[in-house]
């Protein structure tokens, strides 16, 4: 086969495998819009793909040839088999390629221990695109029951963005906001052919406006230290300091804390807050904690 008719056989071959996925198969809640027909619509992939409608379009009318770490991208948002996807490499004559398998991670237990024993600080484990891999009792009184939220969704970005409660916590959202994206984009870079990093700012990008204009911008920051206020329903006010530290034998995960002076309002407010939680499962019958390790 020529070489512009295997581009063109390409892009006919993007356009049949997009127009078999559904928007809820994608991860995109139904997709926006009314639909004429089945399938993801062009911009669709090229968001979930993190690259712009236009340079996807010319790739599916055979205009451009994409390079291979794209077509794996573009492989995995349209869920392509073994199969399909040696054929599409095979059609850009390009060695077929797949992102390496990282396994689910599970907290370590020097960190799981660590949680246990903070009883007045709340603190997270977070783990790859900063999903949320443990968490303290305190930490999900402050801030949202992370165990009611699947675990394929237990994803810090993804709950900022997502859930009301969050948007309501934080008194600057917008900057709260702002600030995790420019941290998963410090991710991505970590990251550059994770497939579910991928489909996270995809769906994130079509879900929400404000995220992808932030995404768009490509400010970059560190996970490390800052401060936050929060509007607690129950507590009040709280200003905190947060700090990551990262663990010494896996670099990726970080334990995220967050503190205040042991006389300050919000310390009271904390050591009040942490007494509340206990007096709130201990009323429901709620077992001792356990390991709260999740696989991510």
């Amino acid at each position: 086969m020529a070489g512009t008719a295997k581009m063109n056989e390409l892009g006919n071959f993007l356009k049949t495998c997009r127009g078999e996925i559904s928007p809820g198969e994608a991860g995109l809640a139904g997709g926006v819009g009314h639909r004429r027909v089945a399938g993801l619509r062009r911009e669709e992939v090229a968001q979930l793909a993190s690259i712009s409608t236009d340079y996807y379009t010319r790739i599916e009318q055979g205009r451009i040839r994409a390079s291979a770490p794209v077509l794996g991208v573009l492989a995995d948002v349209l869920k392509m088999d073994e199969d399909q996807r040696s054929y599409l490499f095979s059609l850009a004559d390009k060695p077929a390629t797949r992102s390496p398998r990282r396994g689910a991670q599970k907290v370590v237990p020097q960190l799981q221990r660590v949680l246990e024993d903070l009883t007045t600080t709340p603190a997270i484990v977070m783990g790859r695109r900063m999903d949320i891999l443990a968490w303290n009792d305190l930490a999900a009184a402050m801030m949202i029951d992370f165990g009611a939220i699947p675990a394929a969704q237990r994803n810090y970005v993804r709950i900022l963005f997502t859930h009301p409660t969050m948007r309501s916590l934080y008194a600057d959202w917008d900057t709260a906001a702002q600030t995790a994206v420019a941290q998963l984009r410090m991710e991505a870079a970590k990251y550059p052919d994770d497939p579910k990093l991928t489909s996270l700012v995809g769906e994130l990008s079509v879900q929400d406006h404000l995220f992808a204009e932030w995404w768009a911008g490509r400010t970059v920051k560190s996970l490390t230290t800052g401060t936050k206020t929060l509007r607690h329903p129950t507590a009040g006010e709280l200003v905190l300091d947060w700090d990551t530290l990262v663990e010494a034998h896996d670099s990726e995960q970080s334990l995220v804390v967050w503190t205040a002076a042991a006389d300050s309002p919000t310390g009271e407010a904390l050591r009040f807050l942490a007494a509340w939680s206990t007096e709130r499962k201990e009323s429901a019958g709620v077992p001792a904690e356990g390991d709260k390790g999740i696989p991510g």
